[in-house]
This record gives C-alpha cells, sequence and structure tokens, in this order.
C-alpha cells in the first residue's frame, strides 16, 4: 500500500466582506442560531469581483462559545460572470476572545482561529477551474467585516 500525497496550499484569492447588524435568533432546535447578512464586498486574486447584496452567514453558537460558520453568497465577477462562494468553518477560542468579538472590538488575529473550507459554484467557462478545486481559508473577523485568504488545496 502507498501513502497518499501530502496535499500543498496555493494562495488563490482574498476576500474582504462586508456585514451587515447580526440578527440573533437565540435557541433553536439545533443550537443558537445567528445570522449575519453579507452586504457586499471585493474577491481579488485568481478570482476577480465584488460581492453582491444577499448572502449571508448563518451560523451556530455551540456551547463552548465556538461559531460554527456557513456562509453563502454571490460574487459578479470582472468579466461578469456569477459565483456562488460557499465558505463553512469554526471560530474558536477563549471565551473572552469570542465575546470580544462579538462586542466589535478589534482583537489579535493570534488570539483566536478562525478557518473555513470554501468550495466555488459557476457556469462560466473561464471559472472551470474553480470547479475541481477545494480552498481552505484562513479568516480575521472584524467589527463589521470579514477577510479571508483562500488557498488551493493541491
Amino acid at each position: 500500500m502507498t501513502d497518499a500525497p501530502v496535499p500543498t496550499l496555493t494562495r488563490s484569492f482574498h476576500v474582504e466582506v462586508e456585514l451587515g447588524p447580526l440578527e440573533d435568533h437565540g435557541m433553536t432546535r439545533v443550537g443558537h442560531r445567528r445570522v449575519v447578512p453579507i452586504v457586499g464586498g471585493t474577491v481579488s486574486g485568481e478570482l476577480e469581483g465584488v460581492l453582491l447584496p444577499g448572502g449571508a452567514d448563518w451560523q451556530i453558537v455551540r456551547p463552548d462559545g465556538a461559531i460554527e460558520v456557513d456562509a453563502t453568497y454571490t460574487a459578479r465577477t470582472s468579466t461578469g460572470g456569477f459565483v456562488l462562494i460557499h465558505a463553512r468553518g469554526l471560530r474558536s477560542g477563549p471565551p473572552e476572545v469570542l465575546e470580544a468579538l462579538l462586542r466589535g472590538e478589534q482583537v489579535s488575529s493570534d488570539a483566536y482561529t478562525f478557518r473555513t473550507a470554501v468550495t466555488l459554484e459557476s457556469s462560466d467557462p473561464e471559472l472551470a477551474w474553480t470547479q475541481q478545486s477545494l480552498f481552505l481559508a484562513s479568516a480575521v473577523r472584524g467589527a463589521d467585516t470579514v477577510s479571508y485568504t483562500a488557498y488551493r488545496v493541491g
């Protein structure tokens, strides 16, 4: 039996997400639900474009304070095509750090972990490469923004 190859990471694109006001839905059957509207932003790098309003991050706040993120939103590329971006992951850290982030305070990105797996969906032939790629992203939460750099897994 041969060993599987070790994956590599290649920097692919950077996303700046502009967020609307958080909607706290409270405790639901699946946990503490929050929804954060996505109102705009930009994508740069191998993928270029602007984020369109209308997406959101559907979050679950776990009992340990970690936040499961599940964001879906659309970008219009610089060539006019559309790409659906789906970022799913986890933001975790010490309770006081997560609470500070929730209050919109500036927190060092070294104080917490925010990682997502990103998939892209598009009918644009120029973006066919995205249909066969998986991306891992390292993210930073600001008061009303999220920024992340996505790395293509090879």
